[in-house]
C-alpha cells in the first residue's frame, strides 16, 4: 500500500500496473528532478548504472568484485533504476546485464549471518521478491542479458525477466543447498520458467547448467556466441523500441494474468484484452496503417 500511497501524494492516478504490484515501494527516483543516474558516477557510488537512449534503459550490476551480489543496497538500486519513470512514453524496454564474468552470484552471505538478525534478513528477502515481481509488473518489457555464471538469487533474476538472452560461455545454478540455505525463493521464479523436475534438480542437486540446457528446457530465449551477444540483444530490444508502448504493455499484462486462469477464463480475458487493444488509438492506427500500405505512426 506504499506504493499507491506515494504515487497519490505526488497528485498522480495510480498506474494500473503499480496497482498490480503492491508490494512494490515507490522509488524515491520518481519524484526526483533526474534520474538517479544522472551525474558522473564514481567508483563505489551505485552498484548499478544506468542509461537511456532511444526507449531503451540499459541497466547494468555494476558490481563485479563481488560477483555482482544481491545485496540490499544492489538491489535497491536495481529497483530504483527499474521503476525511474516507469510510466514515461520514453521507456519502451529495459535491459539488465552485468560487469565482469559472473552475471550474479545471488544474495550477499555476508548480510545473512547471525550478526544482523531476522528482521534485516527478511528486508533483505523481502526487497528481493520485489524486485522481481516489478519485473514482471512492469508496464515495459525487461530483457536479461547475461554474459556469465549466475546463481542462487542471480538465476532467479534472469528467471523473472520476459525475455532472457545469454552468451554460450553462460551457465545457470542454485547451489544454496549445498551451504546449507535452500534457494527457496530462486525456486518460485525457476518453477515458473522451466519444468518442475528441471527446477527441481537443479535446487536438490545445486548443480549447475549449460546456457544450451537452459535454453532447452525454457529459462532462456536463446543463446548466441559471446561476440554476439549485445548485438542480439539490442536487435530484440530495438524492434520492441520500435512498436507501440501502449499495445506491448497491454499484450505483456494480459499474457501474465491469462497463464493463471482455466483455459475458458483465459481465453474470456485475452478475448475482452483484444476488444480493448482494437480500441486504441494505436490500434486503429495500426489496422489503418496495413490496410493504407503505409508504415504506422505511433501515439508512443
Amino acid at each position: 500500500m506504499a506504493a499507491v500511497a506515494g504515487w497519490r501524494a505526488f497528485g498522480s492516478k495510480v498506474p494500473d500496473w503499480l496497482r498490480r504490484g503492491l508490494w512494490a515501494p515507490l522509488a524515491a527516483g520518481f519524484c526526483s528532478k533526474g534520474p538517479p543516474w544522472a551525474g558522473q558516477r564514481e567508483p563505489g557510488q551505485r552498484p548499478t548504472s544506468a542509461q537511456q537512449r532511444d526507449g531503451i534503459r540499459s541497466i547494468v550490476l555494476s558490481n563485479p568484485k563481488k560477483r555482482n551480489v544481491l545485496s540490499l543496497a544492489m538491489l535497491s538500486s536495481l529497483r530504483s533504476d527499474i521503476l525511474y519513470e516507469a510510466e514515461s512514453k520514453d521507456l519502451k524496454v529495459i535491459i539488465i546485464s552485468a560487469e565482469g564474468p559472473v552475471f550474479s552470484s545471488g544474495h550477499d552471505l555476508k548480510e545473512l549471518t547471525d550478526e544482523q538478525g531476522p528482521e534485516y534478513h527478511s528486508e533483505v528477502f523481502q526487497t528481493c521478491s520485489e524486485v522481481m515481481m516489478l519485473i514482471q509488473n512492469h508496464p515495459v518489457p525487461v530483457i536479461a542479458m547475461v554474459n556469465g555464471l549466475a546463481t542462487a538469487a542471480g538465476c532467479q533474476l534472469v528467471a523473472s525477466c520476459d525475455i532472457a538472452v545469454a552468451s554460450d560461455k553462460s551457465s545457470f545454478a542454485t547451489p544454496g543447498v549445498n551451504i546449507g540455505l535452500f534457494c527457496s525463493t530462486p525456486g518460485v521464479a525457476l518453477g515458473r520458467a522451466v519444468p518442475s523436475k528441471v527446477a527441481l534438480e537443479m535446487l536438490l542437486t545445486g548443480e549447475p547448467i549449460s546456457a544450451q540446457e537452459a535454453l532447452r528446457h525454457g529459462l532462456l530465449s536463446r543463446v548466441v556466441p559471446e561476440e554476439q551477444l549485445e548485438e542480439e540483444t539490442l536487435r530484440i530490444a530495438r524492434k520492441i523500441a520500435s512498436l507501440s508502448r501502449p499495445v506491448v504493455s497491454l499484450g505483456k499484462a494480459t499474457f501474465y494474468k491469462q497463464l493463471r486462469q482455466d483455459l475458458r477464463t483465459a481465453y474470456h480475458l485475452a478475448s475482452q484484452t483484444m476488444v480493448d487493444n482494437v480500441a486504441l488509438q494505436d490500434g486503429q492506427e495500426g489496422i489503418k496503417a496495413f490496410i493504407q500500405k503505409r508504415k504506422p505512426v505511433w501515439s508512443q
